[in-house]
């Protein structure tokens, strides 16, 4: 199936320039106003300083003494224009326009700076002791202050390239550094998909993302126990079945090989068969759908009432006792009904076929919980035999073990308590 969408690492490596350039943005248009202000001022901060000494330098009487010569100090700068002007503005001597109201305006005995025409400029009054009879005024070209103000633009454009180069590297890694987890789980639950449930995912360093990991790996574990278990249940069920369709055969066989005519007796075994059959169906359905008993009870008395009922017939056609005994005022059990039924009737099988004298079947407290016994008088098992392995071959090995899951899943145990004669204990927890 094909997913929509960009990947991880383009989203990131977009969001974190993205970003890297809004912020290099937010921080240099204001300040390339600020420098270009700042260098403006500087500008007319200096020729407020050359006026003032130029003015200071020309002679209050210039223009009306002949022989105080029109000339302007000496070193003065040569991107500096300088001319003298009358209060009405015209010029008397020196470079600028001929008339200038702006020059004019420093009658008023301040001086003054403006921007425009090209220039940025200054006039200030020369000072006599007839009051203020000329001024004079100073301008730089304003190409020159725009030239400084471009240069620094063009260093704050390249130190903002490299700042957007340096973020998009960092993002780069930032976004494999955070995909390349994400890929290797996505790869993981693809393994996963295929049926490995042996997968570990790699720690990566990130906690989302190793946690992610650690939950597709426990998954994964988890998964494999149960399709174990199914695929062991499945094994299980099918020999159960098949132990109880081969006794119902017999029992059918038997019946037509009887020569007397009377069948009613084979007929009626086979008829008992198949309904213990039919209640070993409807028990492991039931146990295949609900595997959790959580809220369910096992009522005592209805249970050995049933055990009698299945198996005292058996055991009287063999000559064999069954004897059952229930402690008195024991609390229901927290168990699934079904699942200690096939339990029972596995162990009560085992001791049918393999077993020897009484079979006897005990309930009792237990403490914390109570105890199913289920015991008789045959030579029972090999001290170290593994009663509860499965085995592919004749015996009790494939009953075993289905019992034994079947009391874990009820959160029961089920062990051998004596080899021989043998006794096996179901051990389970009372409905709290």
């Amino acid at each position: 199936m094909r997913v929509e969408g960009a990947p991880l690492r383009r989203r990131l490596l977009s969001a974190i320039v993205a970003v890297t350039a809004l912020v290099v943005a937010l921080f240099a248009i204001p300040l390339a106003v600020a420098i270009n202000q700042l260098y403006q001022d500087e500008t007319v901060a200096a020729l407020q300083r050359d006026a003032t000494w130029i003015a200071a330098a020309i002679p209050d009487d210039v223009g009306r003494d002949p022989r105080l010569p029109l000339a302007l100090p000496q070193d003065i700068s040569a991107d500096l224009t300088v001319g003298v002007y009358t209060v009405k503005g015209a010029r008397l001597f020196g470079a600028g326009p001929s008339t200038s109201a702006f020059a004019a305006a420093s009658r008023d005995g301040h001086t003054h700076d403006r921007a425009g025409d090209g220039f940025v400029a200054v006039a200030a009054p020369i000072p006599s002791d007839e009051g203020i009879r000329l001024t004079v005024r100073v301008a730089t070209p304003l190409d020159v202050v725009q030239d400084r103000v471009h240069r620094a633009w063009l260093l704050m454009a390249v130190l903002a390239l490299v700042a957007i180069v340096l973020g998009a590297g960092i993002a780069i890694y930032l976004s494999a550094r955070l995909a390349a987890p994400l890929e290797r789980l996505t790869a993981a639950a693809q393994a996963l998909g295929a049926g490995d449930f042996s997968i570990r995912p790699p720690h990566s360093g990130l906690r989302e993302a190793d946690q992610a990991g650690q939950a597709l790996e426990t998954t994964a574990r988890r998964l494999g126990e149960v399709l174990s278990r199914e695929r062991a249940f499945s094994a299980d069920v099918s020999h159960q079945l098949r132990t109880g369709l081969t006794g119902l055969l017999l029992g059918l066989e038997s019946a037509l090989a009887r020569s007397d005519g009377d069948q009613t007796a084979s007929l009626r075994t086979a008829l008992a068969r198949g309904e213990r059959l039919h209640t070993i169906i409807d028990d492991l359905v039931r146990l295949s759908r609900h595997s959790d008993a959580a809220g369910e009870s096992l009522d005592l008395p209805a249970l050995a009432e049933q055990v009698r009922h299945d198996w005292h017939g058996p055991l009287a056609e063999q000559g064999r006792r069954l004897t059952i005994t229930i402690e008195p005022g024991l609390p229901p059990a927290a168990a699934s009904p079904a699942a200690v039924r096939q339990i029972l009737r596995v162990l009560l099988d085992n001791a049918t076929v393999h077993g020897r004298g009484e079979v006897t079947l005990t309930i009792s407290d237990v403490g914390p919980g109570l105890a199913i016994v289920v015991g008789d008088q045959g030579e029972g098992v090999t001290e170290g035999e593994d009663v509860f392995a499965r085995s592919s071959g004749e015996g009790h090995g494939i009953g075993l073990a289905l019992a034994r899951s079947l009391a874990e899943a009820e959160d029961g145990r089920l062990v051998l308590r004596r080899h021989a004669p043998p006794l096996f204990s179901l051990l389970l927890s009372y409905t709290s």
